[in-house]
């Protein structure tokens, strides 16, 4: 059975990080969600041209991962690179929702015991 990512060549995987092991941005988790902010370029490497025609919608890094058949590792290099081009903008999803305050969560419970 083919192991996505870990059955490829090392040096397949060297070749699309450039050498690099990390990404030097912890900006990436595996629920992060990545949304494109540019088409891709003519001449630009596959799996970044992959990435932004993926992210059209926030997508989720561990979901971009398994739909390139790529190790998160590699996958999170590949993200640093485009945004820092500023090619792709990236959100933890716990950021787009404030939770409600402690305080009002309360006086509903006190509300409903009262009902």
């Amino acid at each position: 059975m083919s192991r996505p990512g870990r059955d490829d060549s090392p040096d397949r995987l060297y070749t699309l990080t450039g050498g690099r092991s990390r990404s030097g941005s912890d900006a990436f988790d595996l629920v992060t969600l990545v949304v494109t902010e540019s088409k891709p370029a003519p001449g630009m490497q596959s799996e970044h041209a992959a990435i932004l025609r993926m992210c059209r919608f926030p997508t989720a890094v561990v979901e971009i991962a398994a739909e390139l058949g790529l190790p998160v590792t590699v996958v999170r290099i590949l993200l640093a690179d485009l945004h820092d081009t500023g090619r792709i903008s990236a959100r933890h999803p716990r950021s787009a929702h404030r939770l409600p305050d402690p305080d009002i969560l309360e006086q509903v419970l006190v509300g409903l015991r009262n009902l």
